[in-house]
């Protein structure tokens, strides 16, 4: 239950995420730090807003992973994947065992008969 509020949680983050970078502009943030600010008082407010908004939706995103991970049900996660990794093995060990080429089986009369002809012929 935790584990589905969580992804949830995510999906939601990382949506208010792509908005506010779409939000923001191009000279706000990091790339402020490089030109010249000829921004308003109140449209830097704005922009630091938006970035601190941000990076608190990573921080976020980066928790709720965590947690989600955390609380992800072992028991029933792998639990299908393992039997069908065992099966796989299972199979392996079967086909080394077993020749993959079937041998060429020479019929025992024709071989017994070959040798008296030729041991007739050598008389």
């Amino acid at each position: 239950m935790l584990y589905t509020i969580c992804i949830a949680l995510i999906l939601v983050a990382s949506v208010l995420i792509i908005l506010a970078v779409l939000v923001q502009s191009p000279k706000s943030g990091m790339a402020a730090n490089f030109g010249a600010s000829n921004q308003v008082m109140g449209v830097r407010e704005t922009s630091d807003f938006l970035e601190k908004f941000t990076w608190t939706m990573a921080v976020a995103i980066v928790v709720l992973s965590l947690t989600a991970t955390l609380v992800m049900d072992k028991g029933n996660s792998g639990s299908q994947a393992q039997d069908d990794a065992k099966a796989v093995q299972e199979r392996v060990l079967d086909s080394q065992t077993a020749p993959v080429v079937p041998q060429a089986e020479f019929p025992a009369e024709a071989a017994e008969t070959a040798e008296p002809a030729a041991a007739e012929t050598a008389e």
